[in-house]
């Protein structure tokens, strides 16, 4: 099973590095055609299932309260997770009763005895979504929860997580159980069966769009035409440059009546993985660190522990979503320590995949990420207020 994933992820790496035109052999070329064709069938049926819901010949389900649905147009690495913990968080602070939907990609599944133990209880055939947390107590680990649900329900109080694939009826259960009163679709831009009040859009402003070609030869899960669709356009990873100017000119290409919200993801500090001791970023400044990471885009963690002073004397990065065996954890430290790492440093979405060690030679800690918005404060202030007051 451990060969099975590991080649899995192997496989996902060199699908990402012919996308990018990292591989340039004669039969990466035949390949690269092969996926380009592909990729026109997947998009004319992006497209259609987009008319389907827009004409309403198949109809989406709106929920008793307000919807927000938080996504993107590209898979993964647009930083979607700190948006989420900050509406949450700010809605929740301004009275809301916040329920946050996720599909838990990734996550671990019921095992069959588990199904029919519930069935058994309950009488009841449908099997009911996992619940991470109910705003008050975190009740699965982040295997069975999913890395992003965990992590958010870890950091979010009052706000409820559920995880579930029919987003319908996790949204369902969550109004019935904890009286939601505004539910966040995590990832749903491309979830058209339940319908939001507002949709927001987040685009990566150091790498929008890949090659722009949608999947399978490119990394967009949808043409990027179809970012009309959005109210609110969050450009993350904004480094301020006369780039981003270029970005928005080109957004509005595309729609003329989204607020587009300028923010980058700024570090909060670094926490003790085991304590959860909290350390200033200044304790970056000349430590010999060893990076490790199973995020889309480790270059731009690695970046940040380079400008708050850090020596990285060692790096090692996974796939996206990798969840690290204690073998793998121990051989990391044990190599950190013989390049003479003073800690290893890794990020708060991978911190919830590391397994416990008995032991451990180096210290290991996590960096705390939060967003800060550089531009459309305005903006972002009146979509909150038109959620709260909506």
């Amino acid at each position: 099973m451990h060969k099975f994933k590991l080649d899995t992820e192997h496989l996902e790496q060199y699908f990402l590095e012919l996308m990018s035109g990292k591989r340039r052999r004669w039969f990466d070329h035949v390949l690269i055609s092969l996926l380009f064709v592909a990729s026109r069938f997947y998009r004319m049926a992006v497209q259609f299932r987009v008319w389907m819901y827009d004409k309403r010949v198949i109809r989406n389900h709106a929920l008793g309260c307000l919807v927000v649905s938080i996504g993107n147009l590209s898979c993964g690495g647009t930083g979607k997770t700190p948006v989420v913990e900050v509406f949450a968080r700010t809605l929740s602070a301004n009275g809301r009763r916040v329920a946050i939907l996720s599909r838990g990609y990734r996550s671990k599944k019921r095992t069959f005895g588990e199904k029919l133990m519930h069935i058994f209880r309950s009488h009841k055939i449908e099997t009911p979504p996992k619940v991470v947390s109910d705003g008050k107590n975190l009740l699965l680990n982040s295997a069975y929860a999913g890395d992003e649900p965990y992590m958010l329900a870890s950091n979010l109080h009052d706000v409820a997580v559920v995880v579930d694939k029919d987003r319908v009826k996790s949204g369902i259960y969550a109004i019935d159980n904890f009286q939601s009163d505004v539910i966040i679709l995590d990832d749903g831009f491309q979830y058209l069966m339940l319908k939001p009040h507002i949709n927001i859009v987040l685009v990566d402003s150091s790498d929008p769009f890949g090659n722009g070609h949608v999947l399978p030869r490119g990394i967009l899960r949808e043409p990027i035409k179809n970012i009309r669709r959005a109210d609110y356009i969050f450009l993350t990873k904004s480094d301020g440059s006369h780039k981003i100017s270029h970005l928005k000119r080109f957004i509005r290409r595309h729609t003329r009546r989204a607020e587009i919200i300028e923010c980058c993801h700024k570090p909060q500090h670094l926490v003790m993985l085991e304590s959860k001791e909290i350390l200033p970023l200044s304790a970056l400044k000349k430590a010999r660190v060893a990076a490790l990471s199973a995020i889309a885009r480790p270059d731009s963690f690695e970046r940040f522990l380079e400008e708050f002073g850090a020596e990285l004397v060692l790096k090692d990065h996974f796939a996206d979503h990798h969840r690290y065996s204690q073998q793998e954890i121990i051989d990391f430290v044990n190599q950190a320590k013989a390049a003479g790492a003073e800690m290893i440093v890794t990020t708060e979405k991978d911190a919830v995949r590391i397994p416990r060690l008995d032991r451990c030679d180096v210290p290991i800690l996590y960096l705390r990420i939060q967003i800060d918005i550089l531009s459309g404060q305005e903006s972002f202030n009146q979509c909150i207020s038109r959620i709260c007051f909506m």
